[in-house]
């Protein structure tokens, strides 16, 4: 049975000792669980349908007016009031999410027009494309949050491997990894994209990629530090004398205290890359055209100056998720600090 070590142990009492850290975890967590389940909180399709004494279940499968009495070998518009008279005429129901529309689902029915403001069936207003904006919200924050965690876990395992083999073993290695690391550091990344997408459809995946080859450079020179010093420190050279390998002394000796530095630093991983997707998505070179963004609401309260709760919602939605996540940062920086 899996248990933790006491050092373990009492990095997670320091966790919650701080209690904005905590706090900002568990708001973040439920944030995020909102935004992962989004297609059962903001959809233009039941989330259950009776009908003649069956289930059905349009958001899981594709299903036809024929299926419920039409004549159409299409998608019903479960929202129009043909489709209600056909599965209500019945003795059927049907179960919406609390936001009856997806990212891409237009308002036909607005009483204005487009952006319209806030309103009992658009909480939080249209854009200027009478699309929900809290749907696309939640699917945008979704976007750029998985966007930030993949690519911080994939900076945060190159990176420190890279730091820790050229500051343990230093000499050729070191030197030449060093003068690798100036030249690769200096291509402008952000023109690099703007370029790049020129030749190649911008997609979640794609940019994913591109960010990737740059966003490790920020650990490598906070590690190398903490290895050239960690690995002439006694402990670890009476732990070399003992027969240990390079691998478990950089594992078990050396990276321990390494980490409280690094940690320091992931929080503006995260951060960036969020972020950098919103400025590429603002300036139209992020996620293709149509896609929930939260760049592209920013883009649309700036063309709409005359509807203020497109900034506003933009604004709060990317401080908040900011701001948690430096939060939680910098509570796993203090649980880590070997001072504690």
């Amino acid at each position: 049975m899996f248990s933790l070590s006491p050092l373990g142990k009492r990095r997670i009492e320091h966790f919650k000792a701080n209690r904005r850290g905590i706090w900002s975890l568990r708001i973040f967590i439920g944030l995020f669980i909102v935004c992962l389940c989004g297609e059962l909180i903001a959809n233009d399709k039941p989330l259950i349908i009776s009908y003649e004494g069956q289930w059905y279940f349009p958001i899981v499968q594709h299903y036809t007016e024929i299926d419920f009495g039409g004549e159409l070998e299409f998608s019903p518009d479960y929202s129009s009031e043909y489709v209600h008279e056909l599965i209500e005429g019945k003795g059927g129901w049907m179960l919406f999410p609390p936001v009856p529309f997806s990212f891409d689902t237009v308002n036909y029915d607005l009483s204005g027009p487009a952006p319209s403001p806030p309103s009992t069936v658009n909480w939080l207003g249209t854009d200027d494309q009478a699309r929900d904006v809290l749907a696309r919200v939640i699917f945008g924050a979704r976007v750029s949050i998985l966007f930030a965690l993949i690519l911080t876990v994939i900076s945060a395992v190159v990176g420190i491997s890279a730091g820790a083999i050229q500051g343990y073993y230093g000499g050729w290695i070191d030197l030449i990894g060093q003068r690798v690391l100036e030249v690769w550091s200096g291509l402008p990344v952000l023109y690099l994209l703007i370029i790049l997408s020129g030749f190649v459809a911008p997609s979640f995946w794609w940019l994913l990629g591109i960010m990737s080859l740059f966003s490790w450079l920020a650990l490598v020179d906070v590690v190398r530090a903490e290895f050239l010093r960690g690995r002439n420190l006694e402990y670890v050279k009476a732990a070399r004398a003992l027969g240990l390998t390079d691998g478990e002394l950089m594992r078990r000796h050396i990276l321990p205290n390494a980490m409280t530095s690094t940690l320091t630093y992931l929080p503006f991983i995260l951060t960036g890359a969020i972020a950098t997707l919103t400025a590429l998505d603002f300036l139209g070179f992020g996620m293709p055209v149509g896609s929930a963004s939260l760049g592209e609401l920013i883009g649309e309260a700036k063309t709409n100056l005359q509807a203020p709760w497109l900034a506003l919602t933009a604004f709060f939605t990317l401080a908040l998720i900011l701001s948690l996540l430096v939060f939680i940062g910098e509570a796993c920086r203090d649980a880590f600090d070997p001072r504690n």
